[in-house]
């Protein structure tokens, strides 16, 4: 396991108490393998950590765009808060090299490791919030999560994914994305729908919601990311 030091001094602050950053990078799946193990998983971290995340940014958005209405202020929120970004964030600062994960969600890759990131950077706000409190939360926040919002609004990552998408396609391919749905869970109240967009017969991105407007979302958003990767390999 790498120095917690190194980490700390990524995020630009020391923790006084060990054992919560120690949570924080605590997967549930390492508890499985070590019983043992002194701390709990991170998601209650996590929990925390997004409300931390989402009140800095919504405040930082609100007192820089003054005059952006609250749809224009939460596609930005959305575009610098969703697990794709957040998950580039977490892999700036090396937060994968100091995860306790189980040997099986180590060898992970694409998806599910982006979202174990994504989920391990909130629980470390989270732990940062309860160790240091909001003023050092929110100056960690803002070097490493607001510092993308020129890229965000360079590259229109906040622009409504399904019609960036379809210009996108339309552009580089001369088709229109197809949004299909891939099968439903759940109870007809806390239903669960999976979809995938596609680009002819190719799977282009997937994505899940509570509605299937939601899960079209996610998967543009997918997709896009996909795009970009492919673009800058």
């Amino acid at each position: 396991m790498a120095n917690l030091e190194d980490l700390e001094s990524n995020l630009g602050t020391q923790f006084r108490n060990r054992s919560v950053l120690k949570e924080a990078l605590t997967h549930r799946s390492y508890l499985n393998e070590n019983p043992s193990w002194p701390f709990p998983h991170n998601e209650r971290l996590e929990y925390l950590g997004d409300a931390v995340l989402e009140l800095i940014v919504t405040e930082y958005l609100y007192e820089t765009f003054r005059e952006y209405n609250e749809g224009k202020l939460t596609s930005l929120r959305s575009a610098l808060v969703n697990y794709q970004m957040l998950s580039v964030i977490a892999r700036d600062i090396d937060l994968e090299k100091y995860l306790y994960l189980s040997k099986g969600e180590a060898k992970d890759v694409g998806k599910a490791r982006e979202v174990i990131l994504a989920n391990a950077i909130e629980a470390l706000f989270g732990a940062l919030y309860l160790d240091q409190g909001y003023g050092v939360s929110k100056r960690v926040i803002t070097t490493i999560v607001l510092s993308r919002l020129d890229e965000v609004v360079a590259k229109g990552l906040d622009r409504d994914p399904k019609s960036f998408l379809q210009e996108r396609a339309q552009e580089l391919f001369k088709i229109t994305p197809m949004y299909k749905v891939l099968k439903e869970e759940g109870p007809d109240h806390q239903k669960q729908f999976f979809v995938g967009v596609y680009f002819n017969e190719n799977l282009a991105g997937e994505g899940s919601g509570t509605s299937k407007q939601e899960a079209e979302l996610k998967a543009a958003e997918d997709a896009l990311l996909r795009l970009e990767k492919k673009e800058n390999a």
